[in-house]
């Protein structure tokens, strides 16, 4: 975390949660959901509006963290700003692994580098990782490098229900007030 963001909890310690304005999607893109596009309908069925800047989406990364009942948040300053997620908390990038033979390299949206333990395919045949530093999603344009792994049988995907990961995986989706 941020030191300018431990020293506005300190000053400002009972600012009130936000809900319902940022998101995740299944990409490990960030969405600003005001009034109006919440009004309009849930995530991911609508969106917001996609955060482009750079350094707002590095301070968002940067700080973010999960509470000790899953919920995912954003800490902005003294403000916790809850993150609706799309599918998991992280999105696995990965970077197939030199000489072809080696395992592919895991990193989340966020850029932490993260160690593999386990494979989940759900039933629309999206393919989850539990790793060191959490549960996380494979980017779709990644699924080459995850089928290596896997046809290798150094993965070795366990098949689940969606909506059975976020319990089995101490997250939530959409965390409420």
């Amino acid at each position: 975390m941020d030191d300018i963001v431990k020293q506005a909890l300190k000053k400002w310690p009972n600012v009130p949660h936000c809900h319902g304005w940022l998101a995740l999607d299944a990409r490990g893109d960030w969405y600003m959901r005001d009034e109006r596009v919440q009004a309009a309908g849930p995530f991911p069925r609508v969106k917001g509006s996609r955060i482009q800047h750079e350094k707002l989406r590095e301070f968002i990364e940067r700080n973010y963290l999960a509470d000790n009942a899953g919920c995912w948040f954003f800490q902005n300053g003294p403000q916790r700003v809850y993150v609706q997620l799309e599918a998991a908390p992280w999105v696995w990038r990965l970077q197939a692994g030199a000489g072809g033979g080696a395992l592919p390299a895991i990193e989340s949206h966020t850029g932490r580098t993260a160690q593999f333990e386990s494979a989940w395919l759900d039933e629309y045949g999206r393919l989850f990782l539990a790793t060191d530093i959490g549960f996380g999603l494979v980017h779709s344009l990644d699924m080459e490098a995850a089928a290596s792994a896997v046809e290798s049988g150094a993965w070795a995907p366990v098949d689940a229900a969606f909506t059975s990961l976020p319990l089995r995986f101490g997250y939530r989706l959409a965390p409420a007030p």
